[in-house]
């Protein structure tokens, strides 16, 4: 699989946990400074856009949204 479309799959996991617990990026950004993580709506913004963004950082938001389980379906 050609790298950007691993950086779909990437991106498409991310945000459909953001819209299924109907989370704006302004919302994961206040969550994830509570962690302590500094991120702004733009900069999540531009992130889940290129859906260049490192796993470091996708951890944090499964963290910062309470989220301990994650469906891959990778290829489907």
């Amino acid at each position: 699989m050609p790298e950007e479309d691993w950086n779909e799959q990437a991106k498409g996991i991310l945000k459909a946990h953001l819209a299924r617990k109907n989370i704006k990026y302004h919302d994961l950004a206040r969550a994830l400074n509570a962690i302590g993580v500094e991120e702004n709506q733009n900069s999540i913004a531009t992130k889940l856009s290129r859906g260049t963004f490192s796993f470091a950082f996708f951890l944090q938001c499964m963290y910062a949204l309470r989220i301990n389980k994650i469906d891959l379906n990778i290829g489907e």
